[in-house]
């Protein structure tokens, strides 16, 4: 697994970053999603490698990454601080503007990322995610249909320490409670052991709480400003899931980016690890079609 590419710890302001890198040409951010780690993307890395300088970290809080203390308004896990620790990791390995892609919750860093400095993100990839704003908006509108799917969105949000509670009683139950069949075993080993972290669960709670306060605030400040994500955007969703279902993902995505492409990827949710000859295919072309790194 990562056969080529290199493990450090990496200092960036407040928190330490676990990092993989390989490859070498124009440089590509690599960020995970809920409940993963940076080890989510083995199957997909190596064949960008082939062309790019690929970074894949562990998001603040997530994996093997410091969880740094929060505070009431759960800005220190908000998507605006996370993505300036991206862009504070790929300048401190050298790298000025760089490709980002980020499924689930590292999607949601990804457009903050492009949104916060568009002069680093030369290129947007978000899979399966619509931003944080649609998700709330629609969820006020869709009340039960959207609370028995992603309820996760709810109880995760809930004051500490309530869910940390829940969770941490059973926490390989509660991640990883049903069919694990589309993980590889040492990707899941992975996962497993860092959610049976207390300080991870509380900080992967953090994350769902800020998602339901400063983030969404943060993105409707945007929408009435005007501020739209100004680089080339793919975005990729599972065509199995609900997200096909309730949204016209192209037609979202396109309300906040002036050049958005993508399709649905005959997968579930976690597409890197169900499809990956279809993600690293897409992703290739896409980021084989920028003229600047």
């Amino acid at each position: 697994m990562f056969s080529g590419f290199e493990l450090s710890r990496v200092q960036v302001g407040d928190v330490t970053l676990r990092v993989r890198t390989g490859g070498s040409g124009p440089p590509v951010l690599l960020l995970h999603g809920h409940p993963q780690t940076h080890v989510m993307w083995h199957r997909v890395a190596p064949a960008l490698a082939e062309r790019f300088s690929v970074v894949a970290p562990d998001l603040r809080g997530y994996g093997e990454s410091t969880a740094p203390p929060t505070t009431a308004d759960h800005l220190p896990y908000s998507k605006r601080v996370m993505a300036t620790d991206q862009v504070g990791l790929m300048a401190h390995l050298g790298f000025r503007r760089f490709a980002a892609v980020g499924h689930d919750r590292g999607g949601r860093v990804a457009y903050r990322m492009a949104l916060d400095h568009p002069e680093r993100v030369s290129r947007l990839a978000v899979l399966d995610i619509v931003p944080t704003a649609e998700m709330w908006r629609f969820a006020e509108r869709a009340g039960k249909r959207f609370g028995l799917v992603d309820w996760h969105w709810y109880f995760l949000a809930q004051r500490h320490d309530l869910p940390e509670r829940v969770i941490t009683a059973v926490p390989d139950r509660y991640y990883y409670g049903g069919s694990t069949a589309v993980f590889d075993p040492e990707a899941l080993a992975d996962y497993r052991r860092c959610v049976a972290d207390p300080d991870t669960v509380h900080a992967m709670c953090e994350d769902y709480r800020a998602g339901a306060g400063i983030d969404d605030e943060l993105d409707e400040a945007d929408r009435a400003a005007g501020r739209r994500i100004a680089c080339p955007t793919l975005a990729l969703w599972s065509a199995r899931d609900e997200l096909p279902r309730w949204f016209d993902v192209l037609a979202v995505w396109r309300r906040w980016a002036d050049q958005v492409s993508g399709h649905g990827i005959d997968a579930g949710h976690f597409l890197a690890e169900e499809a990956p000859d279809a993600v690293a295919g897409a992703l290739l072309d896409f980021l084989s079609s920028a003229t600047d790194g």
